[in-house]
């Protein structure tokens, strides 16, 4: 009704540089959406105050039929936002699956392009299955560090992503014991936040020396508070006790540095972290 009358601009511009149709793309509404592309006088691909087009606002709301109508109307894909964010970073970080697979068929579309905080899509992935997506295309890198330091596994142990830690750690161009900026690597930062089952795995696969040694900023451990020598002291008995010497474990071997029970051979029990 209102796009009837000729006093009514469809292509009004609110409060934060938004239009109708960025509006209506991103709160899903297909149909508002169809009936404005069908104007002449509705610009596609205008961006708002933070520099998001109706494409990236549809792209991280989720409505697939939005995206297929608006890159139908040609606009760009791969338009980054003021934060250096694309349509396809927002599909990814908000999980858009069908999103993520539409846009990964346009040309343009870079799925390893980094924000201005130089976090990447695969980086900011939120679900498993957009994740495995990402780490079966050979251009993207799955171990970019950003300007803080953190790579997509520190992120994803972070944020207590099991699978998808489990599915990074499988590769071989993946660091386990990647240190950020503060100090933190995925071990410490999973840690700090109570993942425990991700505590675990990574044990697994962290160095010796980085388990021991690695510290935040706020000089907590992942192992506990005593001194570097006294770990090693402690290691290098288990190690003797088991037949095993020091000097044979790798820097990336699976050692059990938290034994069920302590050993026989100290008479102060040593603090270790809870385990379930």
């Amino acid at each position: 009704m209102l796009l009837e009358r000729e006093d009514v601009a469809p292509d009004t511009v609110a409060k934060g540089g938004r239009t109708p149709l960025s509006c209506a793309a991103g709160n899903r509404h297909e149909g508002i959406v169809k009936t404005l592309l069908e104007r002449d006088d509705v610009t596609s691909n205008t961006a708002d105050e933070a520099g998001r087009t109706s494409l990236s606002w549809a792209a991280g709301g989720g409505c697939e039929d939005i995206v297929k109508m608006l890159l139908e109307e040609e606009v760009s894909p791969n338009t980054a936002d003021k934060g250096g964010r694309t349509p396809f970073s927002w599909a990814a970080g908000n999980g858009r699956h069908g999103i993520v697979d539409i846009l990964l068929q346009q040309r343009e579309v870079t799925p390893d392009t980094a924000d201005k905080g130089g976090r990447t899509p695969l980086s900011w992935a939120a679900e498993d299955d957009v994740a495995e997506m990402l780490l079966d295309r050979e251009d993207v890198n799955p171990d970019t560090s950003d300007k803080g330091g953190r790579t997509p596994l520190s992120w994803a142990a972070g944020n207590n992503q099991l699978e998808m830690v489990e599915m990074l750690l499988k590769r071989e161009d993946v660091a386990p014991d990647t240190v950020d900026n503060e100090g933190r690597t995925p071990l410490s930062l999973a840690a700090e936040r109570g993942h425990t089952r991700i505590v675990e795995i990574l044990r697994e696969r962290c160095s010796i020396s980085q388990v021991l040694a690695t510290t935040d900023h706020t000089s907590t451990t992942t192992l506990p508070h005593t001194s570097e020598k006294q770990h090693e002291g402690a290691l290098k008995r288990r190690l003797e006790n088991k037949g095993s010497a020091l000097q044979s474990a790798g820097s990336n071997s699976s050692i059990d540095l938290f034994p069920a029970e302590p050993s026989e051979s100290s008479h102060r029990p040593s603090k270790r972290i809870r385990r379930p």
